[in-house]
């Protein structure tokens, strides 16, 4: 199955982000590396970005939680924990 956001094609979580955002999601979350000139430039972009669409933050909760109603497939994971395996009894030792 292929989801489109308006006409482009999001293939990952990354893609989804990308265009509910219309920026880069590194602008948003930083790039491993990156000196403290390159940090403070991306938030002084990010706030401008804020502050000329004040709703951002609002409208992109709405499309995340549409996309993962709709795409649940995308964001499979493997749990951080595992369930408990329930104990057996061993020959010869109650349980």
């Amino acid at each position: 199955m292929r989801t489109y956001i308006g006409h482009q094609q999001a293939i990952s979580a990354e893609d989804f982000a990308e265009l509910a955002l219309g920026t880069p999601v590194e602008l948003w979350l930083g790039v491993a590396g990156e000196t403290d000139e390159e940090r403070a430039a991306r938030e002084d972009a990010a706030r401008d970005i804020l502050a000329d669409n004040p709703n951002l933050p609002d409208d992109l909760v709405r499309v995340a939680a549409q996309v993962i109603e709709e795409n649940p497939d995308l964001f499979d994971v493997v749990p951080l924990v595992r369930p408990a395996r329930r104990r057996t009894a061993r020959k010869g030792v109650a349980a």
